[in-house]
């Protein structure tokens, strides 16, 4: 969807400034709120694009004056809201106010975690059919502005490149998200020439790889 978490190619925010040796975490409140995502995200409710689409539906205001892990926590309560796994009472009081309903999957102990974490989420799957296109293939994302989640980006759209790369097929982002099935599709490299997604005053020696969707291209003649 368009909104506030799709600020790539936008001017007028000010320079990226990276931090020197920045840590994973800056404070102890950050190793919480990705412990607790993860866990809650292992109760088998939703799943990674659900929880992506969570964050990017905050309003904008609020996403913009959020940090990474404020945006992070604000997102879970949405979902854990939505499934009714908290109430407003309870979010209000700070606590759990009544027995926890059963979820999907069991709670995650303490010993399953670094198995867990270890396995990871593998997203490959096999495909339904042959890949499309082919390395060297010059291919034009589509003019998209969904309500649902995409990971296509604004800038990105409607642009002309070349496939550099055929990853394989993968778990479907757009479908995914909204509980219609992981729908595999093939995903590609395409590398883009900087003035072709911003114009004449870009810089001629920028390229730009982004990974997409075959959904999202169609071919150039």
């Amino acid at each position: 969807m368009n909104g506030a978490q799709d600020l790539g190619g936008m001017m007028g925010f000010g320079p990226v400034n990276p931090e020197p040796n920045e840590p994973p975490f800056h404070g102890d409140w950050e190793k919480r709120a990705l412990a607790v995502t993860l866990a809650c995200g292992a109760l088998g409710e939703w799943n990674l694009d659900a929880s992506r689409h969570a964050r990017e539906t905050l309003p904008p205001p609020e996403y913009l004056t959020s940090s990474y892990y404020e945006i992070w926590t604000k997102g879970l309560v949405k979902l854990l809201a939505a499934r009714g796994l908290v109430t407003p009472g309870e979010l209000e009081a700070g606590r759990s106010l009544a027995p926890p309903r059963s979820t999907a999957k069991p709670p995650v102990t303490a010993d399953r975690v670094a198995p867990m974490l270890a396995r990871g989420g593998p997203c490959d799957r096999e495909p339904a059919g042959p890949a499309r296109f082919a390395v060297g293939d010059r291919v034009r994302t589509k003019v998209m502005n969904p309500t649902g989640h995409t990971r296509l980006p604004r800038y990105a759209r409607g642009k002309a490149g070349v496939v550099e790369s055929v990853h394989g097929a993968f778990v479907f982002p757009d479908k995914n998200a909204h509980g219609f099935g992981e729908n595999p599709q093939w995903l590609y490299g395409v590398r883009f020439e900087g003035a072709e997604l911003w114009g004449e005053g870009a810089d001629p020696t920028v390229l730009v790889s982004v990974d997409c969707w075959e959904p999202y291209l169609e071919p150039v003649a």
